[in-house]
């Protein structure tokens, strides 16, 4: 299950070096998009698409959500 986060805890985790990956198909990436993140689309999001990601730091993966 994933974790949810608030804007406190990503702006602390991205300060301590974390990963910003958008999981939106390309052309909603395009229209609006966090600074700094990246697009893997959830349905191409595989080993390969992963791979330039930094194990090594905290991954953030996110989707906009209106609820």
């Amino acid at each position: 299950m994933p974790t949810r986060i608030e804007i406190d805890q990503l702006h602390e985790l991205l300060a301590a070096g974390a990963q910003l990956v958008e999981v939106l198909p390309s052309a909603e990436y395009h229209e609006q998009h966090l600074p700094g993140a990246i697009n893997i689309p959830l349905k191409g999001l595989d080993a390969a698409t992963t791979r330039a990601l930094d194990r090594g730091n905290p991954i953030v993966v996110y989707c906009w959500d209106y609820l």
